[in-house]
């Protein structure tokens, strides 16, 4: 089963053709047939559909012989994250493909499965991070946005190694081991939809974790001109 896989909640833009195993495979990993990263964050609408095609060329995949679009949801800032997922729905709508969602920190955390205890942050700008927690890969509570002091400040008993592109960034204030993992990967992302593609669970709507309202606001009305 051939799935496309991209996710724009970060400074990456990321897009991939992923081969999932047979439905009696569950515990086999993803393999990534062709897939495509580059880090801009100013231009998530003119690079990802091209990555997309590219990655469909270079394995000689025909776009009818795809099964799934899985897209990262999330946590990112808006504008950018607004694109891999108006994308994935509109290519989903388009061929009547299943759409799945993955957390985009899930996505960094399943390249770590080994971690007994690991922290996931990603750059939220504004100096704050988009976090979760985790145990061997699995996510314990829902993502949040914060401070990075705020964590710093419950390092004690906490997380044993971190990742993502937000504790690089505020690796010295964080304090804790740095593993190679700062933004959501092909495999990763895969991984974790790969039971319900497998599966051929029924499609699911794309909703974006944005976690805080959008840096550009609708502007105030106009107050009536006396004369």
């Amino acid at each position: 089963m051939l799935a496309l896989v991209l996710d724009t909640s970060s400074a990456a833009v990321t897009a991939g053709l992923v081969r999932f195993g047979e439905p009696d495979e569950l515990g086999a990993a993803p393999a990534v047939l062709a897939q495509r990263v580059t880090v801009d964050a100013r231009a998530h609408a003119e690079l990802l559909t091209p990555a997309l095609k590219d990655c469909l060329a270079e394995a000689g995949v025909p776009i009818g012989e795809l099964a799934a679009v899985v897209a990262g949801l999330g946590p990112g800032p808006f504008t950018g994250l607004r694109v891999g997922l108006m994308t994935a729905a509109a290519l989903a709508d388009a061929t009547g493909l299943p759409s799945y969602g993955v957390c985009s920190l899930d996505a960094i955390a399943a390249a770590h499965p080994e971690q007994p205890s690991l922290l996931v942050a990603g750059d939220a700008r504004r100096k704050e991070v988009y976090w979760a927690r985790y145990r061997h890969g699995a996510r314990i509570g829902e993502p949040a946005v914060c401070k990075p002091a705020e964590l710093a400040g419950e390092r004690e008993g906490g997380p044993a190694a971190m990742a993502g592109a937000g504790a690089r960034l505020y690796a010295d204030l964080l304090g804790l081991p740095l593993l190679d993992a700062d933004y959501p990967t092909i495999g990763g992302l895969a991984a974790c939809a790969a039971d319900r593609v497998l599966s051929r669970a029924p499609s699911e709507v794309l909703t974006p974790l944005y976690l805080r309202r959008p840096d550009a606001v609708a502007p105030a009305a106009r107050k009536p001109v006396r004369t």
